[in-house]
């Protein structure tokens, strides 16, 4: 069997007990697409650490929220926001950072009438992928006036914040955007939401984590070692041949192998038993 074919037989797999594993899982508690929009936003953010500290994270964040988190973060009170999450932490961001990025979406919101308006003024329909749109992006989201919460301080260079906005400039593999990109861009399908406009799916990037950059390493979609936005052009290239269209349809079901299933390409019981395994060399090797 093909690659192509063994990963739409991948693909196929995909499971509730995934997705509930998964940071995205929090975006399926709402039906409004204003709401899952806003939750994307925020679940994607926080989306770096074992998923275990993540979905404990996010589950305090939309604790607070309550029903409609559209509706909370268009009437956001900054200091009362400050005070309800001055415990909150994950791993270096804090409270503050949580309460600018509650703001900075209500200023998009406020500035565009949704995120995928402000988005879509940085975005080239006819570009190859979205590389500029993303550096356009987090450059705009950085430079919102951040006072309300940071105080005398217009942008919040001085904390950790500028850290949940990463650019392809930089070099950054943009996990985290690249995620939140595809989750709100493809189609629906039981899994991604399919609530945004103006951005085709053949323009994404896969997100690019341990998971991801080890798994397509092994299944040669990537020479490279860092993982980086090079790599991710790289594996989306890859990928691209199998399907120009959707190129990053494999990310979820690819990912899960890793957050779910246990791969770690060292175990070769695990490796027998892997979906892939027929394509995979890394799954001959622990089998000499």
């Amino acid at each position: 069997m093909g690659v192509q074919s063994l990963l739409d037989r991948l693909y196929a797999a995909r499971s509730p007990l995934h997705l509930a594993n998964d940071p995205l899982s929090f975006c399926h508690r709402y039906s409004d697409p204003a709401d899952q929009e806003v939750a994307a936003v925020i679940a994607a953010a926080f989306a770096y650490g074992g998923i275990k500290i993540i979905l404990r994270t996010l589950e305090s964040i939309f604790a607070e929220l309550g029903p409609s988190p559209r509706s909370y973060v268009e009437n956001i009170n900054p200091g009362k926001a400050l005070q309800t999450f001055s415990r909150f932490k994950h791993r270096f961001n804090d409270g503050r950072d949580l309460v600018a990025l509650l703001w900075g979406i209500r200023s998009m919101i406020s500035d565009a009438g949704s995120v995928n308006a402000f988005f879509l003024r940085f975005h080239d329909a006819a570009a190859q992928d979205v590389t500029n749109s993303l550096n356009g992006y987090s450059a705009a989201v950085l430079a919102l006036d951040y006072r309300p919460v940071f105080g005398d301080i217009p942008a919040p260079s001085r904390s950790y914040f500028p850290f949940l906005f990463p650019a392809p400039a930089a070099g950054s593999a943009c996990k985290r955007l690249c995620m939140f990109l595809r989750w709100v861009v493809r189609a629906a399908d039981g899994i991604d939401l399919g609530i945004w406009q103006g951005v085709s799916p053949s323009q994404l990037v896969i997100p690019v984590d341990t998971h991801i950059s080890r798994i397509c390493s092994y299944l040669r979609f990537t020479t490279r070692s860092s993982a980086d936005w090079r790599m991710a052009l790289e594996i989306t290239a890859a990928l691209r041949r199998l399907d120009p269209n959707d190129p990053v349809k494999y990310d979820f079901s690819l990912a899960h192998l890793g957050i779910s299933e246990g791969c770690n390409g060292s175990d070769r019981l695990r490796c027998l038993s892997c979906a892939i395994c027929d394509i995979c060399p890394q799954s001959g090797s622990l089998a000499r």
